[in-house]
């Protein structure tokens, strides 16, 4: 668990906030902040999960990627299971400091999403007019780097 004595400097004035060098993240009323998660190299989107302050001290301490699982409601390293462990190379902040930018390095089967592809964004919308039909998914990646029910025992989900 989060250390008392560690905690994040609260933000000052919009000034401060947007235009100063002291990082202050701005969790929201369930202690958690946004993160984006991209391929530090080719910059493609791979995942985006929540960060409660000890997910984001862990990152930073450590230089491997840690977020918060709302659904098991606790704290977990990506790749602890899989081996997928993601390699922190950049953290950015966007200008009121309530969203993280993760630009990343994937281990083990270079494959950010459980279901074994690179990225979590897999599918794509039809942005068609769907005339009160379902709207419609397009797989955009359907290659695998990996077989979750090997690495997992189990199916995706």
């Amino acid at each position: 668990m989060l250390d008392d004595q560690r905690s994040f400097p609260v933000p000052g004035s919009k000034q401060e906030l947007e235009e100063g060098n002291v990082f202050t993240p701005r969790f929201n009323d369930d202690g958690l902040i946004p993160a984006i998660v991209t391929d530090a190299t080719t910059g493609e989107v791979l995942m985006f999960a929540y960060m409660n302050a000890e997910a984001l001290f862990l990152s930073i301490e450590t230089g491997e990627a840690h977020f918060f699982s709302r659904s098991r409601g606790k704290l977990w390293r990506k790749g602890e299971d899989s081996g997928n462990v993601l390699k922190v190379g950049s953290l950015r902040t966007d200008c009121d400091q309530d969203v993280l930018w993760l630009g990343v390095d994937i281990g083990g089967h270079g494959a950010a999403c459980h279901t074994g592809r690179k990225t979590c964004f897999y599918r794509e919308v039809a942005l068609s007019d769907s005339q009160g039909q379902a709207v419609s998914l397009r797989e955009v990646v359907s290659n695998k780097a990996f077989s979750p029910a090997k690495v997992y025992g189990r199916k995706p989900g």
